[in-house]
């Protein structure tokens, strides 16, 4: 492979035209029930409505993601898997990170606007102590009993930790096992990433995180990974 050096100023801009350019895609188009599961990443209080790492962009993905669930249970899709902060107060990702969706809290509870849906009871919640969604947690073991799944669509955030650690073990995990036809699909609209400017994070004592770049630049890797990402499923 011939490598080609760009300048810092170019990798933004291609991968932002990259974004610009993604396309929607019929959610009938890709739905088989039989085969098809919708996951999400931490769509709960924590991160969506209050506490230390709520964000106003991942609050905006709040509606998108509520209709995607309601469009493909219409569709007849029945396996909805929440992948879920669910931290105990020892967790050393504390070391790292404010304190956020401790075990028994409201921040580490499903949204409200999930649970209202007449299916709610077909939810499968994996609780996660970690970033990784298959890290001492039952995730793997449901991947297991559901042989058959095909087409894995992912939602929530933040598009640069969690949900990209779920997208990309649904694949990594497949493309070791050597399981052809395996489609793992992220719609841009119904993912986002949280947003702190230099200033915001020099109050408190964190690092700068400019939310639309990691959001671009992490969808962009997801698609060199195989995975298929699409402005939205219609």
């Amino acid at each position: 492979m011939t490598e080609t050096i760009l300048a810092p100023a170019e990798a933004p801009a291609f991968v932002t035209r990259w974004f610009d350019q993604l396309q929607p895609q019929p959610l009938a188009e890709i739905v088989d029930p039989a085969t098809t599961a919708l996951f999400s990443s931490d769509m709960v209080v924590g991160f969506c409505h209050r506490g230390n790492l709520a964000s106003p962009r991942v609050n905006a993905i709040v509606a998108p993601v509520v209709d995607l669930f309601q469009r493909a249970h219409a569709l007849g899709v029945r396996d909805f898997v929440l992948t879920q902060d669910t931290h105990d107060l020892e967790t050393a990702e504390f070391e790292a990170w404010p304190v956020h969706c401790v075990r028994g809290t409201e921040e580490a509870e499903t949204i409200p606007e999930l649970l209202a849906l007449p299916f709610a009871d077909r939810f499968t919640v994996i609780e996660k102590n970690a970033l990784l969604p298959e890290a001492e947690s039952g995730f793997d073991a449901w991947l297991d009993d559901h042989p058959r799944l095909r087409t894995a669509i992912v939602v929530g955030n933040c598009t640069d930790l969690c949900v990209y650690q779920l997208a990309m073990h649904l694949r990594l995990r497949h493309n070791a096992r050597n399981v052809s036809g395996m489609t793992v699909l992220v719609p841009a609209n119904a993912v986002d990433t949280y947003d702190l400017s230099p200033e915001s994070a020099a109050a408190v004592g964190a690092m700068p995180h400019p939310g639309q770049f990691f959001h671009q630049v992490f969808l962009y890797h997801l698609a060199l990974n195989g995975i298929k990402v699409v402005r939205e499923l219609t």
